[in-house]
């Protein structure tokens, strides 16, 4: 497989900047907002998140992260090893931002919403993705957007972070023709 690098740190490092802003503006603020990752690179992701609106804002966010395995409709198939979800807060009555790492065929995102309803009643769910790759399969639309990359479906999304890769940094693996 071939990979291209589509964004390095510093894209990244922008993209999630513009996407903190794009959610207090959108929220009026930070007040009654929760930010919710998706376990693996949504949660640290969401913890980025949460503290660049606590530099613009002024106040903490809740922040925590959220395992879907159990809720996939492929479970069966994939068999993902379960994690323990961290969501210490009440996300009752809370906008809840959930927020993962790309946003592809949209049943991740249907089964994140299934798991947060186990934890509460959110006024309302927003979804920020740092990329989106088209290819819905599901009516799901991200509020909040890092960089829309169209893709073939037969590509995959390669997204590194920091805190579990050791580097920030998107690329496209296009697998070898045939």
């Amino acid at each position: 497989m071939t990979e291209t690098q589509v964004m390095d740190a510093g894209d990244v490092r922008r993209a999630l900047t513009r996407i903190a802003h794009e959610i207090v503006e959108r929220n009026k603020g930070a007040a009654g907002i929760a930010l919710v990752g998706v376990v693996r690179r949504g949660e640290p992701l969401a913890a980025r998140l949460a503290g660049l609106i606590e530099r613009i804002e002024g106040h903490s966010v809740a922040c925590g992260g959220l395992d879907i395995a159990l809720y996939r409709d492929d479970y069966a198939v994939r068999r993902h090893e379960a994690r323990a979800s961290s969501i210490s807060f009440d996300i009752t009555g809370k906008t809840v931002i959930l927020v993962d790492d790309v946003l592809f065929t949209g049943r991740s995102v249907r089964s994140a919403i299934d798991a947060l309803m186990d934890f509460g009643r959110p006024a309302a769910v927003q979804l920020a993705v740092l990329i989106d790759r088209g290819h819905r399969e599901l009516p799901i639309r991200a509020d909040f957007v890092g960089k829309n990359l169209p893709t073939q479906r037969t590509e995959r999304i390669n997204v590194k972070l920091a805190e579990l890769d050791g580097e920030d940094a998107v690329a496209i693996a296009k697998g070898d023709e045939k």
